[in-house]
């Protein structure tokens, strides 16, 4: 039997198109919904444009989150589809440097935190509204275990999930008597392309081998795994399902127990 938990939900994803977005995208559309989704990146946006249910179920919009002005335009086109969302998921982030705070840039710094939580006020923002006129629903933002641990060598990395975990916590305060539910979902390692970036990086910088950090890496969770971006859209289905509907506020870690960040 196919499940439909989500028919007839509609769900917006920020960077929707590539890694953790397009693995939720695929994952809600099985279960029946209608996914708007946006990306900066042409090559993923031309290929979740070639997916079956593109302009049927799927639509996808080019979309640069970091500028609020791209956003709203983005928000009015979509407004021509629905005007209603059941659910936000602030997907979109970067990385950012990775390097001793001293030796960092502070552009580098700003670009993290106006990606990684600007771009979340932005699309919240908007979102709130057409999730009130539902009467209801559900905001997921995507925060990491460096949000409640720390990150060493990852400061603005950090530092920008510290501040989507207090987002989360005080926008489910303010919107429960909506019946809006937020929560967080704390990454472990993932398997993905940011992966091999953040392998690559710190690789150069501790002079060592790709294996070794990668090793490193897998040990971080208790049960020695890699996390798939697949696993990340499956909690994100649950919670904008109906099975749902009593939880709010809460960080939830998808990480295979992840016991340290280093």
């Amino acid at each position: 039997m196919v499940n439909q938990s989500l028919k007839n939900k509609k769900i917006m994803i920020s960077a929707g198109a590539s890694g953790i977005g397009w693995a939720t995208t695929k994952v809600c559309l099985t279960k029946g919904a209608t996914v708007f989704i946006c990306d900066i990146e042409k090559k993923y946006l031309t290929k979740a444009k070639k997916h079956p249910l593109n302009n049927k179920k799927v639509f996808v919009y080019e979309c640069d989150a970091a500028y609020e002005h791209a956003v709203k335009e983005l928000f009015k086109n979509i407004s021509k589809k629905t005007k209603k969302l059941d659910c936000l998921i602030n997907n979109v982030g970067i990385a950012g440097p990775t390097g001793t705070i001293e030796n960092l840039k502070s552009e580098d710094w700003e670009k993290t935190l106006k990606v990684n939580v600007i771009s979340h006020f932005y699309f919240t923002k908007l979102a709130i509204p057409m999730i009130k006129r539902n009467k209801g629903g559900s905001i997921i933002n995507l925060s990491s275990g460096a949000g409640i641990m720390g990150f060493p060598l990852r400061s603005p990395y950090a530092a920008s999930k510290w501040a989507i975990i207090g987002v989360t916590k005080t926008l489910a305060m303010e919107l429960g008597k909506f019946k809006i539910r937020v929560n967080a979902i704390c990454p472990g390692t993932i398997k993905g392309d940011r992966m091999v970036r953040v392998v690559r990086d710190k690789s150069k910088l501790l002079k060592v081998s790709k294996k070794q950090i990668e090793k490193e890496f897998i040990s971080m969770a208790s049960m020695n795994c890699w996390i798939y971006e697949e696993d990340i859209g499956k909690m994100c289905s649950f919670l904008i399902s109906n099975e749902a509907e009593r939880i709010s506020g809460q960080i939830i870690g998808v990480d295979g127990n992840a016991i340290r960040l280093d």
